[in-house]
């Protein structure tokens, strides 16, 4: 009898649980009123707005062909996470946005973004619009004089941007974050949570 009171005193706690808002590693952003849309061109020449995805998470990064260590050690993260998931890969779209339109043209684009990943997308636009579209999404960019007359490096924000396939901005995705806890947290935006 006593096991049996036991058990119903449980049971409430038990569905209580249930109810709890989903715990994601990465930093909720469910809350933010920004990052809505983007009207770049992909490596394949085609115009891309957020829609054109609706039904996949979207990854979005962004970052420059020329980037030394951020940039190739954050797709290389995103692949090793596309091949965590397994078929559910199919459904996760990652975009690479450019904040270097100077030197990262189509061409380029179409040759570094899917050699990560033959799905990934390499997006870009004007300079105007790369700075209207970094502002919108709170990346920090600027160019830093290189060692030589006319080379630069870009300093850019190191940050992932995940969207639910509502196309809803959900998550901030931290620079060296593992594949498996990113993997965890798109599982979790592809059950709907």
């Amino acid at each position: 009898m006593k096991l049996l009171a036991t058990l119903l005193l449980c049971v409430p706690l038990l569905l209580a649980g249930c109810s709890e808002p989903p715990r994601f590693i990465s930093t909720d952003l469910s809350a933010v009123d920004w990052g809505k849309d983007f009207n770049l061109t992909d490596h394949n020449g085609q115009a891309r707005r957020l829609a054109d995805f609706r039904g996949k998470v979207v990854v979005l990064f962004f970052g420059y062909t020329q980037c030394p260590d951020v940039c190739p050690t954050t797709l290389s993260g995103l692949r090793d996470t596309m091949q965590l998931l397994g078929e559910d890969a199919k459904r996760v779209q990652v975009l690479f946005i450019t904040v270097d339109p100077a030197r990262d043209t189509q061409a380029l684009l179409a040759q570094y973004v899917p050699a990560f990943h033959p799905s990934f997308l390499g997006l870009y636009a004007d300079e105007k619009g790369i700075a209207a579209l970094a502002k919108d999404f709170k990346v920090f960019y600027a160019k830093q004089p290189g060692s030589t007359p006319g080379s630069y490096a870009v300093d850019h924000s190191t940050g992932n941007y995940a969207y639910d396939p509502q196309g809803r901005l959900r998550l901030l995705l931290k620079h060296g974050e593992t594949p498996a806890n990113i993997a965890a947290d798109l599982k979790m935006l592809l059950a709907g949570k």
